[in-house]
């Protein structure tokens, strides 16, 4: 269990991830910086493993900002490339 998280994480940690244009635009929308779903994702906990996903598996992360402040991170493993996607981000207390 928990395979494709760690597969992820893996893949984040050697800088093999790419953000998706949605996430890109849900950071910004969110006042979330790139690098802190990144780093939020080595301790992030794990809510969801979606191994069905379409187009490509994919987990659900519960991650913490550095004022505490807790969001969901959806990163999904891009398998013919070899990369980790960062798909988007929301706070679990807001629509």
């Amino acid at each position: 269990m928990a395979e494709l998280f760690d597969a992820i994480r893996r893949l984040v940690t050697e800088e093999k991830y790419v953000v998706g244009e949605h996430a890109v635009e849900r950071l910004d929308e969110r006042g979330i910086m790139e690098w802190q779903a990144v780093a939020g994702l080595v301790d992030g906990e794990l809510l969801f493993e979606r191994l069905d996903a379409e187009p490509n598996p994919a987990v659900e992360v519960r991650e913490t900002l550095p004022d505490g402040t807790e969001f969901m991170a959806v990163w999904s493993h891009l398998r013919v490339s070899g990369v980790a996607k960062l798909v988007t981000v929301h706070f679990f207390d807001r629509e």
